[in-house]
């Protein structure tokens, strides 16, 4: 454990002194270049952070900068519609943290006159912030001190310090916070993001590129060839195996669709009906289906064919259930779940 490590405040300034200042000596040189890294504007470093908290660099970079241009502030933002919101973040996924940044840039227009907050408590009231968000905001946009812990720095301190805490149990932040604090240096927000760096491009889950590691003589777990051995999580979420069933009802290229509440997944998603009535068995012309990954869920989705070719039944299905017509190429202004968006363009091909 890092107390006994760091038995003293001679030793905790020697940490933070050789390895604060090598990780940012590091960052100086070797730091990505990033769009949202030209700025100190709070409000762009909030989308960036949520955009890629379940996104690649390189996947989610376009998203961003289309978000930024469509939304280049919080009054843009808050004004706008959700559904527009929700087709800007088409492609992301994890819908419900554009639903949240739509009603976070709200309350910052009624809560703070629409200026972002600048003290880290009162960026964590925003909905959907969490620690690890409102520290990289509070550190990069108003020098704050405050280290942004998430599963890079539990990677690379563990391996550091060659730290067997659980990163699974729910002491795990408070754990790592105090120990990044012993090697914090002066300059947090580039720290954290120089931890980023490492954490995605040198100190790997898998593979990590030690030898390029500026950290690597004081790292205990590749010294004594225990790399692998860290971080340790013991506990697994259990992922669940979850059936969905749609009836995708076309007539002439068109198809019915309504929204999704927000009290499942792909909340405020669009989707094709989820049930219709015995007589419309009969417009069954066959049935596919897909499976389909989401973070600890597994999908299996079933898709009925049902080729309407009664005007006069269409009618009455789209008037009895208010279901929205829409075809292939309305679909693009709509934000549906992947894999219903990927049958409507398989199915519905020019």
């Amino acid at each position: 454990m890092f107390q006994s490590i760091l038995k003293n405040e001679e030793d905790k300034d020697l940490e933070k002194i050789i390895l604060g200042n090598k990780l940012l000596n590091w960052y100086e040189k070797n730091a990505r270049d990033l769009p949202f890294r030209q700025t100190k504007d709070p409000y762009k470093i909030w989308i960036c952070e949520i955009v890629f908290q379940q996104t690649r660099i390189n996947q989610g970079l376009n998203h961003y900068n289309n978000f930024i241009k469509r939304f280049p502030d919080v009054k843009t933002l808050a004004t706008a519609e959700e559904n527009e919101v929700l087709l800007y973040w088409k492609g992301l996924g994890y819908y419900s943290r554009a639903i949240n940044i739509h009603k976070a840039a709200q309350q910052i227009m009624n809560d703070y006159k629409g200026t972002f907050p600048s003290h880290y408590e009162e960026i964590l009231t925003l909905k959907g912030i969490g620690k690890y968000t409102a520290a990289a905001i509070s550190s990069i946009c108003f020098n704050g001190k405050i280290p942004a812990v998430d599963g890079n720095f539990y990677r690379v301190l563990s391996r550091v310090f060659a730290d067997d805490f659980d990163i699974s149990g729910s002491k795990a932040f408070t754990y790592f916070s105090e120990l990044a604090h012993l090697i914090l240096p002066d300059n947090v927000g580039d720290f954290n993001q120089a931890m980023m760096d490492l954490g995605s491009e040198i100190c790997k889950p898998k593979n990590p590129i030690c030898i390029e590691c500026p950290l690597q003589e004081d790292c205990l777990a590749f010294s004594t060839n225990k790399v692998s051995d860290f971080p340790v999580k013991t506990k697994k979420v259990k992922t669940e195996n979850l059936d969905l069933k749609y009836y995708f009802v076309n007539r002439k290229g068109q198809f019915l669709i309504q929204q999704r509440k927000d009290d499942f997944i792909w909340k405020k998603l669009f989707e094709f009906p989820i049930s219709i009535s015995v007589d419309l068995e009969p417009f069954v012309k066959g049935i596919k289906v897909i499976n389909h990954k989401l973070t600890h869920k597994n999908l299996q989705i079933e898709i009925a064919d049902v080729e309407v070719d009664s005007e006069v039944v269409w009618n009455n299905l789209i008037k009895e259930n208010k279901y929205i017509i829409t075809d292939r190429e309305g679909s693009h202004e709509k934000s549906f779940p992947k894999p219903l968006e990927n049958y409507i363009q398989n199915t519905l091909k020019d």
